[in-house]
């Protein structure tokens, strides 16, 4: 085996090669270049690259492929950056990132979840967590909603097991990368992965946060933040009460730092803001929006959104 000199030696040339590679190329002197995205020409989704940016993603493929970390179905453009920013473009981190990563799956079946696991307690769960995604942001990015306030954790884990309901969160997370962000990028035309969240933590204090509560959040947050990194495009907290900003300040200890800059906290006068960026036909009516979804079982229950767009799906 090679030392871990030689490694990091072999790594640094792969990726050397490919930054030469990448600026033999005169295209890349132009920033902010216009490419058709490869999945369709027809669509004509706009996918605009940043020429230093394509440069490291360049580097850190060639770094991987050298250490048989560049799986055929992982290898996607959009991916590696997402990994490369969480670990601000360190090239070693990001790969050390990305090798847990691969292994996290091993191990957890990640790659065939959708046809391993079956979330039977379902509906027994939504009565307890309500959540789910419901229409897109202005720029065509989903928009995922939870009332948080509505939530009762221990309810919740006698009719699931933080085990089952972690596996249903990164089962959901994989119809979101895998149907929901091409969906929403065929919409709107251009490349979307990343999402606009709103938590309504009305009636939220202290006595909420149990300790089930807790290991749900500390163990959500590892997941995501650790497998699907820069997914997250913003954040709206609101119906904030005195009582929540307590616990606010135990949750923020939880974050990333860069995760807690993209979080806004608002109070009950959160409707203008919500507006600024998500048109009110694609906001639920009980957010402020004039969406009730009757026919669908109500807004958290019905999964609005481009993915169910039988236009979209042909495409």
């Amino acid at each position: 085996k090679d030392s871990e000199d030689e490694r990091k030696g072999k790594t640094k040339m792969a990726a050397l090669k490919a930054i030469a590679s990448k600026k033999f190329r005169s295209s890349l002197k132009r920033r902010g270049k216009r490419r058709p995205d490869a999945r369709s020409q027809s669509l004509s989704i706009e996918d605009i690259r940043d020429a230093e940016e394509e440069t490291s993603v360049e580097a850190f493929r060639a770094a991987l492929a050298v250490e048989n970390l560049l799986p055929a179905d992982h290898d996607d453009y959009y991916t590696l950056l997402r990994f490369l920013k969480a670990r601000k473009f360190d090239l070693e981190k990001a790969k050390q990132m990305w090798a847990d990563m691969l292994q996290w799956r091993r191990e957890n079946g990640v790659d065939t979840i959708e046809e391993d696991f079956h979330f039977k307690e379902l509906e027994e769960v939504r009565k307890y967590y309500p959540q789910g995604h419901h229409g897109v942001d202005k720029e065509g990015r989903p928009v995922y909603i939870e009332r948080i306030g509505k939530v009762e954790p221990n309810k919740l884990m006698q009719v699931t097991t933080l085990e089952r309901y972690l596996k249903y969160h990164v089962l959901e997370f994989e119809r979101t990368i895998k149907k929901k962000f091409p969906a929403c990028s065929a919409a709107a035309k251009r490349h979307i992965d990343s999402t606009t969240t709103i938590l309504d933590v009305a009636g939220v204090s202290l006595k909420n946060f149990s300790k089930p509560a807790r290991d749900l959040i500390i163990n959500i947050q590892k997941i995501d933040g650790d497998n699907y990194p820069e997914t997250l495009h913003r954040m709206f907290i609101i119906n904030a009460g005195p009582g929540f900003k307590l616990v606010w300040n135990t949750i923020r200890g939880f974050l990333d730092p860069k995760t807690a800059t993209k979080i806004s906290v608002l109070g009950n006068k959160f409707r203008s803001k919500l507006l600024e960026v998500i048109d009110a036909s694609q906001l639920p009516d009980f957010l402020g929006g004039t969406c009730t979804c009757s026919g669908d079982g109500g807004c958290l229950r019905s999964d609005k959104g481009p993915w169910k767009d039988p236009a979209i799906l042909k495409v």
